[in-house]
């Protein structure tokens, strides 16, 4: 998945070099190479997001006091 990224950024990047102006160079970079680039990587690990998400909630619900710092003996 990276390699792809990499090498649409390195096309973009030539494709940007070769515009007329240096600010057509950098418009055309962010709009056509970081931006979609970016918006790809960020879609992708999304399903991995979520799944750090559940595992953190899963074990906060396995041990609930723990985090707290809270004696749960103390209060009976």
């Amino acid at each position: 998945m990276y390699i792809i990224a990499i090498g649409w950024l390195y096309v973009t990047l030539l494709v940007a070099a070769n515009e007329a102006t240096v600010v057509a160079g950098i418009i055309s970079f962010l709009f056509y190479g970081l931006l979609p680039c970016g918006l790809l990587i960020w879609m992708s690990g999304s399903k991995v997001r979520r799944q750090r998400q559940r595992y953190r909630e899963s074990l906060a619900s396995q041990r609930p006091h723990q985090d707290d710092g809270a004696d749960p003996k103390a209060d009976q």
